[in-house]
């Protein structure tokens, strides 16, 4: 019998400690112009494919086999360029001039042609300038497919095997997402930084793509099915204080600050253990901002008020019909609002407490004096 006044006691215990957390984490409640200021955005928490990746740095280089040399097979000067850089060229087209140092009237000159289709990358000849059998005169860069290597760490590159997706930004380009697959790994490690070499293959029609570009990779391990993330950027908070900010279900323009237990994360996404469900809208943009904005531009009375058309305290509890009466009769005595607002929330803790405890006495009581009846009953029967 007595647990039942004990499980009274720990839900009331319960509420109460709720309530106090809310109280002592108010919401962050702007109006539209602060929404605006702060760029605030929002995204719907969802249960998702959750992949663990490999993060690496690395480059775009020139796929091996498509880069071209022009080089004179005979000693002599360059006597006509062609050749610039950036320039489109097809196998076969001609480049450079050279004139023989050959003797002859006028010196024998020999033509240079492009030794494959692409784009002219140096220029490394000037008219005039002495050229001999070993000198790189021009490169030339097919870039129709460009390589992206990683450098991927030697503790990580264990995790990687052939046909591994991976997503892949490009600084020059920071809204776009590349995905390719894993082609091959490096045959030897760089013992210098500890890396291993992973390389994907990038088709680039449009020959934006250029050798040295830096690049980051996302290479893709594994992946789980429905779990609950949100995006890196409405992660807040240090390790050991996890939170986003949640747009508040009933009034407008406000957030709140929830505590999460995270998991993994990848380059895009952070999973989510605990403190979110599904549907709530967490903020993306501006969420570092709303950390630093204190209560907000609008009070939490007036957000309440505009919200459910009835007048609250400034606490957020709602005004009882003696503290509107209390209220209108003062009119705009500021003075004593603030002490009969001070006052009235105390004394509704108090009257709020004191009916609990009246309560559960009666429960008590009750349940005393029908164990002491029954037996009672029993006996004269």
């Amino acid at each position: 019998m007595q647990k039942i006044p004990l499980l009274l006691c720990s839900l009331i215990a319960l509420a109460s400690s709720r309530a106090e957390e809310a109280k002592s984490n108010p919401p962050v409640i702007l109006d539209e112009m602060g929404v605006k200021n702060l760029g605030i955005e929002t995204v719907e928490a969802e249960e998702t494919d959750f992949e663990e990746t490999v993060f690496a740095l690395g480059r775009i280089e020139v796929l091996p086999g498509k880069k071209g040399v022009v080089s004179s097979r005979v000693s002599g000067r360059a006597q006509s360029i062609i050749a610039l850089p950036d320039m489109k060229c097809d196998e076969g087209d001609e480049l450079v001039w050279i004139e023989s140092r050959q003797p002859g009237d006028p010196p024998p000159v020999v033509r240079l042609d492009a030794p494959l289709s692409g784009i002219i990358s140096k220029v490394n000849v000037a008219v005039g300038q002495p050229v001999d059998p070993g000198d790189s005169l021009v490169e030339i860069y097919d870039l129709t497919t460009v390589e992206a290597a990683a450098s991927v760490p030697e503790h990580l590159a264990g995790k990687l095997t052939k046909g591994m997706k991976a997503h892949i930004r490009i600084a020059a380009f920071p809204e776009e997402v590349f995905e390719a697959e894993l082609a091959h790994l490096g045959a030897e490690g760089d013992p210098a930084s500890g890396t291993l070499e992973a390389a994907f293959h990038l088709q680039n029609p449009d020959l934006k793509l250029r050798p040295g570009m830096r690049a980051e990779f996302s290479i893709v391990v594994s992946k789980r099915e429905g779990v609950m993330s949100v995006p890196r950027a409405t992660l807040q908070g240090d390790p050991a204080g996890r939170f986003v900010y949640v747009k508040d279900y009933d009034l407008p323009n406000a957030f709140v600050k929830i505590p999460v237990e995270v998991g993994q994360m990848n380059n895009e996404r952070v999973e989510i253990l605990s403190g979110m469900r599904p549907g709530d809208e967490v903020v993306t943009r501006g969420a570092y901002s709303l950390a630093f904005a204190g209560k907000g531009s609008v009070s939490l009375k007036e957000a309440l008020d505009a919200a459910h058309g009835h007048p609250h305290n400034e606490d957020g509890t709602e005004m009882t019909k003696e503290q509107q009466a209390s209220q209108h009769s003062h009119g705009t005595n500021h003075g004593h609002d603030d002490h009969n607002d001070a006052f009235s929330a105390p004394l509704t803790k108090v009257f709020a407490a004191t009916t609990i405890v009246l309560l559960v006495l009666l429960l008590l009581s009750t349940l005393k004096k029908g164990s002491t009846q029954f037996p009672a009953n029993k006996e004269a029967r």
